[in-house]
């Protein structure tokens, strides 16, 4: 072939022979994996949140790197980004975020997280669960299910947490939330102040800042509500009470907890104590 060409042979060879760098044998592991949590979210993922994506599943990858592989691929969320206008400004007093992603404990009813999430009805539409996870346990220590997204449905949550918890005013728990209306509301203040509980509020823009209650969600509709369809209100609150209390708490065992039930890492921090 190079005596045809008329062009020196050892460089050839040399390049042809050349083998590729582990870096390079990785990249080509990377790229199909890559395309494959693309495809799979509908092109809606970007990079932080397939670099995300790649972490679960074994690939120790940086955000830049995952951003140049995604580059030479040609791909890109098709999600655009809306403009938010940067601001200097502090929070406002009362509504900082003490928490700061700090999910760390040392016992239980120390930090509380608390969230809202939607699930659909064929009669009555949308409904409404309001969560409330211990940190430590990883509990569901108190939630309320509603056809309205009212205030009355996340002041039950709590409430029933404080109840159920046997919660008094030594405790001084963090109560982690987002800046919802029904968060922020003078009822749930004055509800946190009745049990002395600090309450901490994630910045907007920061869906990171409640990674933990999110992630119980995200596990509630897998394991449970994407697998049924609900006629009706009550349905959806039957199949909720039964996941939650004869199966999260109770049974589930969890990576995080030493696969251990969230009732198991309770049950020996009441001993320890």
């Amino acid at each position: 072939m190079c005596f045809i060409l008329n062009v020196p042979g050892s460089p050839y060879y040399s390049k042809k022979n050349l083998k590729k760098s582990e870096r390079e044998i990785e990249n080509e592991k990377l790229k199909p994996a890559i395309l494959k949590y693309y495809k799979e979210s509908k092109c809606r993922y970007g990079a932080p949140k397939i670099k995300i994506m790649l972490s679960k599943n074994g690939f120790n990858i940086s955000i830049k790197r995952t951003q140049r592989l995604m580059r030479e691929l040609g791909i890109k969320s098709i999600i655009i980004k809306k403009y938010k206008p940067t601001s200097k400004k502090k929070p406002k007093e009362g509504l900082e975020n003490l928490l700061k992603r700090d999910f760390t404990t040392t016992s239980i009813n120390e930090k509380w997280v608390g969230d809202i999430t939607y699930i659909k009805t064929q009669k009555d539409g949308w409904c409404y669960l309001a969560s409330v996870l211990d940190l430590h346990s990883k509990k569901i220590v108190g939630y309320s299910f509603g056809k309205n997204m009212t205030n009355d449905l996340v002041i039950a949550a709590l409430k029933n947490a404080c109840y159920l918890q046997d919660i008094s005013k030594d405790n001084k728990i963090i109560f982690h939330s987002d800046l919802g209306s029904q968060y922020t509301s003078n009822d749930m203040k004055n509800l946190c102040n009745e049990f002395n509980i600090i309450q901490s509020f994630s910045q907007k823009g920061c869906p990171y800042d409640n990674a933990c209650i999110e992630s119980f969600h995200a596990v509630l509709k897998k394991e449970e509500v994407y697998r049924n369809t609900y006629e009706k209100y009550e349905d959806a609150k039957k199949s909720i009470f039964q996941y939650i209390e004869s199966f999260y708490n109770s049974k589930r065992l969890h990576s995080a907890l030493d696969y251990n039930t969230p009732n198991e890492v309770e049950f020996k921090a009441l001993n320890a104590a």
